[in-house]
């Protein structure tokens, strides 16, 4: 199942857990399908230089990152028998402990859709302009665009 549409992979902050659940379950009436995929990305608190990750700052070429990753899924669809894949990657501020990238793939049978999905995530950190700038807690008042007013 081929869509050549271009589609936006990026939002605004942290990937939620409701908008996980919510993509989730959407699938529950796709009954041709028999196994799902997911990885989720999550910000690690490191250490650099004696400093620790309190956030990674998401910046991209979006223009050019959708229109590869349009590429890249013409290729995957080719190559494995997916129902469905659904990618998204955060832009801006993700603080530690958020998620960053969620990849969801779905197929008849479980091989391709743990094989579609493997690979894709290799993708994207290869081939797509997306960069994360690690940021310390140096004086910073840590806020996404999730956290309430």
């Amino acid at each position: 199942m081929s869509e050549k549409k271009e589609r936006n992979i990026f939002v605004e902050g942290p990937i939620t857990a409701q908008f996980i659940a919510d993509s989730i379950s959407k699938h529950s009436t796709k009954k041709n399908i028999g196994a799902h995929s997911i990885f989720m990305g999550q910000v690690r608190n490191d250490m650099i230089a004696g400093k620790e990750v309190m956030a990674i700052e998401y910046t991209a070429y979006t223009d050019m990152a959708n229109e590869r990753m349009t590429e890249i899924r013409e290729e995957i669809f080719s190559k494995y028998p997916l129902t469905c894949m659904h990618i998204y990657h955060s832009l801006g501020i993700v603080k530690s402990g958020e998620i960053s990238l969620f990849v969801f793939t779905s197929s008849a049978h479980r091989k391709a859709a743990i094989d579609a999905c493997e690979e894709i995530v290799e993708r994207i950190k290869k081939e797509l302009p997306v960069w994360g700038k690690e940021l310390f807690d140096e004086g910073y008042v840590w806020k996404s665009s999730n956290d309430p007013e």
